[in-house]
């Protein structure tokens, strides 16, 4: 059996993808047991050419890429490309990673006694991946995964089947053994036994998470059944503080960028602007000015910097923020609600705790602006969130931006920089209803091998009996 995506701006077929039974992703966790079995045993310089030839693979698949992207999310080509250039990176930084996989000696205090603490890879992981950025965060759940000697399964978005598979079409050319890089698609309907199966299934030995919180607390409860390590990356309602000294022209440039890159469909998107008193009045002016700039339009046709929001749920939700702030006495400066999936740049000002899009993630293209009586008070509205994901501030001062990058508890903040910033080999991952754990660089690998306690006794025992 199939099942369907529909392209939200054409509403006919994007792609068709096989709707998998519980006994067929059971057997594809079973193969993958057999794949990690042949795969953990490989040394790391064949597991770099794997993955470095996978790097190139997924290149080579570009026109491919943006078309499904295009198609199946309604991403502007633009978007494609990007997610296709930091996937790659994503790899190319898995690849140097393979000899990075180290340990260490520790003193003992027994005679004899060489202490080592060894990391080794944990078995078959289970990746779950997301539509908004999906080559970025499709690659992220299998690259470090593999390579630390792990078999990967992704479970690829309902929403964007085709780009996923292209993906695994991509590894599987690059020279993995069989069994070692699998793919599971369902149908929409089918999701919570499919997924709920996998996370049962005793060859699944971690999951790692990309979504949203309510699914992500689910998915954390489930494999807690089990005693398996999640790495959960979730929602964000990341702030974007703007101080009296800050370079206005600068901030403006990032807020916008923040705010509406990719629709606002990212989990770093900026959905809180936090300025204080004294230079609200101005930059109010000039960032309403700069989101009345972005036309929005058909991604198909690229003269737009925004494109289509994935689906008309995300139109009706962001719509009814809007009405919302309005009817408490916000007001819309730039944007309004939209009847399609091509939504303007929205931007609401004096936003205040009592409307929803104080605390609701949007995940689209519309953004809140909060006044702040100072800096101090700055830092408590930017924590006043159960999120803590991405977060930023602009100074003139640097050491007065990094006092307040310390004080905001998310577990990324960029000083004069955007809410929304990903390199392969940085620490990725948030706190809070933001989740846990983090991707990237090494702090995957200790997200992705067992770390395990070994001695070895070079002297005769002594014993006390």
């Amino acid at each position: 059996m199939e099942f369907e995506r529909i392209n939200p701006m054409t509403n006919e077929t994007a792609s068709k993808a096989p709707a998998m039974s519980v006994a067929q992703v059971s057997a594809i966790a079973a193969a993958a047991a057999t794949g990690f079995a042949a795969w953990s045993s490989i040394g790391p310089n064949a597991r770099r050419v794997a993955l470095t030839n996978a790097a190139i693979a997924l290149e080579a698949r570009k026109d491919e890429f943006v078309r499904a992207m295009m198609s199946e999310t309604g991403a502007t080509a633009a978007w494609a490309m990007f997610n296709l250039m930091l996937g790659v990176a994503i790899v190319r930084e898995a690849a140097a990673l393979t000899t990075q996989i180290t340990g260490e000696v520790i003193p003992s205090d027994r005679p004899g006694c060489l202490a080592l603490a060894l990391r080794e890879p944990v078995g078959v992981i289970l990746g779950i991946a997301p539509w908004n950025a999906p080559i970025i965060l499709g690659v992220r759940a299998i690259a470090v995964p593999l390579a630390c000697g792990n078999a990967v399964i992704l479970k690829a978005s309902e929403i964007c089947p085709r780009t996923h598979e292209l993906i695994i079409e991509a590894f599987r050319d690059a020279g993995f053994p069989a069994g070692v890089v699998n793919l599971v698609t369902n149908a929409p309907k089918d999701a919570a036994d499919v997924v709920g199966a996998l996370i049962d299934h005793p060859a699944i030995k971690r999951i790692n998470f990309t979504g949203s919180t309510a699914v992500g607390r689910i998915i954390a409860k489930r494999a807690a059944e089990h005693l398996k390590p999640c790495l959960l990356e979730l929602g964000g309602k990341a702030p974007f503080i703007v101080l009296a000294d800050a370079d206005l022209d600068e901030a403006v440039k990032a807020a916008a960028f923040g705010a509406f890159m990719n629709q606002g469909q990212i989990c770093m998107s900026t959905e809180r602007i936090i300025v204080v008193d004294a230079v609200a009045a101005e930059f109010v002016k000039r960032f309403s000015a700069k989101a009345q700039s972005l036309s929005v339009g058909d991604p198909r046709e690229g003269k737009t910097p925004l494109g289509a929001v994935v689906d008309r749920k995300t139109v009706l939700h962001v719509n009814s923020l809007i009405a919302d702030a309005a009817a408490k006495g916000a007001a819309v400066i730039a944007g309004g609600k939209s009847d399609s999936v091509l939504m303007p740049a929205t931007v609401i000002d004096g936003v205040t705790a009592d409307m929803k899009i104080y605390r609701d993630e949007s995940f689209g293209p519309v953004v809140g602006i909060i006044r702040a009586k100072d800096e101090a008070d700055a830092i408590r509205l930017a924590n006043d969130s159960e999120y803590g994901l991405s977060a930023a501030v602009f100074t003139r001062d640097t050491a007065r931006g990094l006092r307040v990058a310390r004080q905001i508890r998310s577990g990324m903040c960029h000083i004069n920089g955007p809410t929304v910033h990903d390199e392969a080999q940085m620490p990725f991952g948030g706190v809070g209803a933001s989740g846990y754990g983090r991707f990237g660089g090494k702090a995957g690998i200790d997200q992705f091998t067992e770390l395990r306690w070994i001695t070895i006794e070079t002297q005769d025992g002594h014993f006390p009996f």
